[in-house]
């Protein structure tokens, strides 16, 4: 396994994007996140990926300090959905508002046609009407956009309009600076995590490196996407701050401006963080 490198100085960083209820994290979900918050990551977003696993997105967020939910069907989880489910997901956001744990987002939703087999009419069913429950109820997005930037903005354009209401988060965005700018454009802010450590990356890391700082989030993806430095081990939040590191190196500026920018275009484009970052 290659080795990570030195861990520099950070201030509080948001991981936007981490799957802690995972089964991957089971048999140690309490190490990981008590190692993550100790190594610099104050907030950590927990999206749903379907009805099945929306109680324990919400546990995890009851149990672990700066934890926050977000709750939506995932393109690749459509094919054993039902459209009862969008019912079930409505009421249950309207119900978490509410709540002592209110969602920061509908997410993780989206359009996925890398999967060989994908039934995109059904993905884009789906994502339609978890777009407008969005809309309906002023809630940003966690997009999963896969192969499918252009759909996705499309999709987008046609509900919200020109300038997407509420806006989101345009998670593990590897596609054109063309493509960056539409969602830019909507309102939205870019997530690089693991795939821009990847040496060979260049595109995204050229993105990473010359986009607009105050359209940058960070994000892990974890357990999955695992940066380069850990080879193929199970990628988990405490690798945000290096990821951080990374980032700031290729744009030429201080771990500190990077974590506090990031922390704000977090901020800006997910309301419901700010309580939990001025709380940590």
């Amino acid at each position: 396994m290659a080795r990570m490198p030195p861990r520099a100085e950070a201030p509080m960083l948001i991981d936007t994007h981490c799957h802690l209820d995972a089964e991957e994290f089971a048999a140690d979900r309490d190490a990981v996140a008590a190692t993550a918050r100790a190594a610099g990551v104050s907030t950590i977003v927990v999206p749903a990926v379907e009805t099945g696993n929306f109680a324990a997105v919400r546990e995890c967020c009851v149990r672990y300090t700066g934890c926050v939910p977000a709750y939506g069907i995932h393109p690749l989880f459509v094919d054993r959905a039902s459209d009862a489910d969008l019912g079930t997901l409505r009421k249950w956001l309207e119900s978490e508002l509410a709540g002592p744990y209110p969602p920061v987002a509908v997410g993780e939703i989206g359009l996925d046609f890398f999967v060989p087999g994908f039934d995109a009419a059904r993905q884009e069913h789906f994502f339609v009407e978890q777009l407008k429950i969005a809309r309906d109820l002023g809630l940003p997005v966690l997009l999963h956009i896969r192969r499918a930037q252009d759909v996705v903005l499309k999709h987008l354009r046609r509900i919200f309009g020109k300038r997407a209401g509420p806006g989101g988060i345009a998670h593990a965005f590897n596609g054109s600076r063309q493509q960056a700018q539409a969602f830019i454009d909507l309102g939205f802010k870019l997530g690089f995590g693991g795939a821009m450590t990847f040496s060979g990356s260049l595109r995204i890391r050229q993105l990473a490196a010359s986009l607009p700082l105050e359209h940058l989030v960070l994000e892990t993806d974890a357990p999955d996407m695992p940066p380069q430095f850990i080879g193929q081990a199970r990628n988990s939040p405490q690798y945000l701050p290096a990821i951080a590191a990374l980032l700031a190196d290729l744009r030429g500026i201080s771990v500190a401006q990077l974590g506090a920018a990031t922390a704000e275009n977090a901020c800006s484009v997910l309301p419901g963080l700010i309580k939990c970052r001025i709380h940590p």
